[in-house]
């Protein structure tokens, strides 16, 4: 067996002992699908990218040939980028402003093709980086559902860095609660665990599963 499978079935049984059923984004990026391919070929279907022109020249034909597979994009998303994001990209995970949100909205009405959206919120209220306010979240979500069509499945983070994530786990999951969202996208290699205890759905994990990224 791989050593990257034996790494994927590892974080599964953690997962299992912990009672959850959350799925793991093997985050593929930068490394080349001969890296990827023994996860792909024992059965693994969701993999995460966070570039768009290395995600296409990687994943257009692998795509075809494994129709089970699904693509998330799980980087900042530029609005001049969406066009070849869809239909490639299954789920989004980084929907950060009505501007973005207008531009999916319009591309998947041309391509006739809804992905699966989650809303990234700025859970530690950090300048440096990207997501909706919580004070904003309802209003933002309302828009989004209502005068976009977008199919919002559920909420993203990234807490900071220097600070337990658990106390910014457990308030995505009183967000999600209270507009009734199913899905979290939260939790990556070094915190997945405290995570899935927060009730995450959908764990982001790269270099647990493939090693080091050169």
């Amino acid at each position: 067996m791989h050593d990257i499978v034996k790494n994927l079935l590892s974080i599964k049984n953690e997962i299992q002992s912990n009672s959850s059923k959350a799925e793991i984004v093997a985050v593929s990026k930068t490394f080349p699908i001969n890296k990827i391919l023994p996860l792909i070929n024992c059965g693994h279907i969701h993999y995460g990218e966070n570039k768009i022109q290395e995600a296409v020249n990687k994943w257009t034909e692998i795509k075809r040939d494994f129709i089970n597979i699904k693509l998330h994009f799980v980087g900042k998303l530029q609005t001049n980028k969406v066009k070849f994001a869809l239909p490639l990209f299954d789920y989004i995970h980084s929907l950060d402003s009505i501007k973005l949100a207008d531009k999916i909205a319009n591309e998947q009405a041309k391509k006739k093709f809804k992905p699966k959206i989650f809303i990234q919120v700025n859970i530690g209220k950090e300048d440096q980086k990207n997501g909706i306010d919580i004070e904003n979240l309802e209003t933002f979500y309302s828009n989004c559902t209502k005068n976009f069509d977008l199919n919002i499945i559920g909420l993203m983070c990234l807490p900071p860095n220097d600070k337990n994530p658990e106390i910014y786990f457990s308030k995505m999951k009183s967000l999600s609660d209270k507009i009734n969202l199913n899905e979290l996208s939260m939790g990556m290699t070094n915190d997945y665990i405290k995570a899935i205890q927060c009730k995450s759905s959908f764990l982001r994990i790269g270099s647990k599963i493939f090693g080091p990224r050169v």
